[in-house]
C-alpha cells in the first residue's frame, strides 16, 4: 500500500511523501515542495484531491488553510502562428 502512486506526473508515492514528511518534520506546503507532489504536467487537476488528504493526514493541518496550494492548468506550447504571428511561407 505504501507504494500507491500519489502524483502520477512526479511519480510521488505514498512512501515518499511519508518518509519526507517523517525526516523533515514539515508542514504541508514544505512536503509538496519537497517531493513535487501535484507540480507535473497536470499542476495538480489529477492528484490534488489525494495529495491534500494524505498531506493532511501527515502533517495534521489542512493545506488549503495555511498556505493554499495552487491548482495550475497544464502548459503546452504555441507557435507564434497560433499568437498571430505570420506563418513561414507568407
Amino acid at each position: 500500500m505504501r507504494d500507491l502512486i500519489i502524483c502520477r506526473c512526479e511519480e510521488v508515492s505514498l512512501k515518499d511523501l511519508e518518509e519526507t514528511a517523517k525526516k523533515y518534520n514539515c508542514s504541508a506546503r514544505e512536503l509538496k515542495l519537497r517531493t513535487r507532489a501535484g507540480m507535473g504536467f497536470c499542476g495538480g487537476r489529477t492528484c490534488r484531491p489525494a495529495v491534500d488528504k494524505v498531506l493532511t493526514n501527515l502533517t495534521k493541518e489542512d493545506p488549503t488553510n495555511a498556505i493554499p496550494l495552487k491548482v495550475a492548468p497544464p502548459v503546452r506550447p504555441l507557435s507564434i502562428t497560433d499568437l498571430g504571428g505570420a506563418a513561414k511561407d507568407e
